[in-house]
């Protein structure tokens, strides 16, 4: 249950960061539209690029925080190295969790895939819409 929990947390934080950086994307192309076309799309993949990995590291943060405050984990290097490679289902397995908190690691797992996997389509839109926008103009 409380895998589910912080799951969910992180997911609706994900996404909120990914609202934001919708509108701002928005907002910016408006203030630079007379920018060339070369310097524009890179200014614009930088933002999402940077709102995208803030929101990862965030997340990878929080899991490393419930590692820690729960004694899973009893160092925040541990703990931030658990939770980046479990995040990103690298698993090295270096470092394993006890019996009874293997489940809820897993679930830092499935939040690492979903929370890509939402990073994925807000660049493909991105692209999609700076080819179109190029090819216009």
């Amino acid at each position: 249950m409380w895998g589910s929990l912080f799951l969910g947390l992180c997911l609706i934080l994900h996404s909120l960061f990914l609202a934001v950086c919708t509108d701002r994307l928005g907002k910016l192309a408006d203030r630079i539209k007379k920018w060339r076309p070369g310097p524009r799309i890179i200014m614009l993949l930088l933002m999402a690029l940077g709102v995208i990995v803030f929101a990862h590291t965030v997340q990878v943060w929080i899991w490393a925080a419930v590692y820690i405050q729960y004694g899973a984990l009893l160092s925040w290097n541990d703990a931030i190295y658990f939770s980046l490679v479990t995040y990103t289902s690298l698993g090295y397995g270096d470092i394993v969790l006890g019996p009874g908190l293997r489940i809820f690691a897993a679930f830092a797992s499935v939040t690492g895939l979903l929370g890509f996997g939402l990073s994925t389509a807000l660049l493909v839109a991105l692209f999609t819409r700076l080819i179109t926008w190029r090819a216009n103009h």
